[in-house]
């Protein structure tokens, strides 16, 4: 039995807090929102982001950080990925010291750092966890089976995390290729977005089997680039979330995409939304990446061209269909 701290209380951070009851751990459950925070612990019940699944007794709801964290052995990081700076920041000023573990997705805007190096910068620890993997809170929430990775160049730290997390419905490997587990798990989302543009759009199977196959390549080409190890992308934090992400109905990536390919605007979608859509954000630090990089990401280019310049969906899946003939490898 271990003392976590999980941070964050939207729809993951409260079905990582009742599975790691449920193995029996003492969890801490944190959220900004005090108001949001005092229904949570009255009703014990998140209705806003995951309705219908009781909190157990064994989760402790905290409105402050400072009770949350002591004494805690893994602090569980559930923000989205553009607010791990500053909670970090904050659990590292009010004395966390627990190992470091980050499932937020994404790319840090501006910065274009990975969330490890987020949590690098702002804990003074070098040696964070990822979770990461095809894991909907909609599916592990209700215990459906879910396989994830625990990724950390600390094979103990790694080892302790997958011990704390897995169970006979949450199955957990681990990796010590960190950044590949992070590009996978972070440009995901942005493919998703194109796949859910195809859906939007209408087109069918064929379309989206050749993107989500491009877009694994592209993916992979990015995160070897960086120095993560090619076969990673074919693994549970490369092609099984992306596969999970770019079809499944509880993606929220996919369902921006699938909107705007009919018509709506992205300032309406996200205004609707009570969810981050972290594509949206990883998108243009995609972009800015595989330009400092120098390499060539066709599929993110026009999910930015969407996103963010006004391009039509129709003619963004026409650039890419008529770019210049190649050999696929």
């Amino acid at each position: 039995m271990s003392r976590i701290a999980v941070l964050g209380a939207g729809s993951w951070g409260t079905t990582l807090a009742i599975h790691l009851a449920a193995n029996r751990h003492q969890v801490a459950l944190w959220g900004r929102d005090r108001n949001e925070i005092g229904r949570i612990d009255a009703t014990r019940e998140n209705a806003k982001f995951l309705p219908g699944i009781p909190l157990p007794e064994q989760v402790k709801v905290r409105a402050e950080l400072e009770p949350a964290i002591e004494g805690a052995e893994i602090v569980v990081y559930a923000v989205p990925s553009q607010a791990i700076r500053e909670i970090s920041s904050r659990a590292s000023a009010a004395g966390a010291s627990g190992i470091p573990v980050c499932v937020a997705k994404g790319l840090e805007h501006g910065t274009l750092a990975r969330m490890s190096e987020v949590l690098a910068a702002t804990l003074q620890d070098r040696h964070s966890v990822v979770l990461t993997g095809p894991s909907h809170a909609e599916e592990v929430s209700r215990g459906i089976p879910t396989s994830v990775v625990s990724a950390s160049d600390d094979a103990a730290r790694a080892e302790t995390v997958q011990a704390a997390f897995n169970s006979a419905r949450f199955r957990v490997y681990t990796n010590d290729d960190v950044i590949g587990c992070e590009i996978g798990g972070a440009l995901k989302n942005v493919i998703a977005i194109a796949a859910g543009v195809c859906d939007g759009i209408g087109f069918g199977d064929n379309t989206k089997g050749a993107l989500l196959t491009r877009g694994l390549a592209e993916i992979a080409r990015l995160g070897v680039s960086l120095g993560a190890r090619r076969e990673t992308f074919f693994g549970l934090a490369g092609m099984g979330d992306l596969i999970a992400t770019a079809m499944s109905r509880h993606s929220r990536n996919r369902a921006v995409g699938e909107r705007l390919g009919r018509g709506e605007t992205l300032d309406h979608v996200l205004a609707s939304m009570t969810m981050v859509a972290e594509g949206v954000h990883t998108a243009r630090a995609a972009r800015d990446m595989g330009r400092r990089q120098g390499v060539e990401l066709p599929i993110t280019d026009q999910v930015c061209a969407v996103l963010f310049e006004g391009r039509a969906p129709r003619e963004a899946l026409q650039s890419l269909m008529t770019r210049d003939p190649k050999r696929e490898d």
